[in-house]
């Protein structure tokens, strides 16, 4: 089993900065891609950003030239550097591991974490 913890949410002024941690741990072999997700009350779950074992990455357009997504593929850590926060930032955001290979099991599955809160307020 892989299980996914995210840290570092808290609230923050407008134009503030907040750094997101998310560490998998588990018996794990690979993991393709990994990502955050945020959702706000009564809205859906949208993707912010997610970046391959390539460390391709692809950004939200909310989020563009603010945000800014990493991994240590070594280490099984993805971050999100958040930058200038918006009141519309406000959500719980989640990690996400995506075709995750487990070692002495078949076939690759996705794994979420429990999600962490950030809110951004005057």
């Amino acid at each position: 089993q892989v299980q996914l913890v995210e840290s570092g949410g808290g609230l923050v002024e407008p134009g503030g900065s907040l750094r997101l941690s998310c560490s998998a741990s588990g018996n794990i072999f690979s993991i393709f891609g990994m990502g955050w997700y945020r959702q706000a009350p009564g809205k859906q779950r949208e993707l912010v950003a997610s970046i391959d074992n390539r460390r391709n990455t692809t950004t939200a357009e909310s989020v563009k030239g603010r945000f800014t997504i990493s991994r240590d593929n070594t280490k099984n850590l993805v971050f999100l550097q958040m930058n200038n926060l918006q009141l519309e930032d406000t959500a719980v955001y989640y990690c996400k591991a995506e075709n995750v290979a487990v070692r002495g099991s078949l076939g690759l599955h996705d794994y979420w974490g429990q999600g962490t809160q950030v809110t951004v307020s005057s």
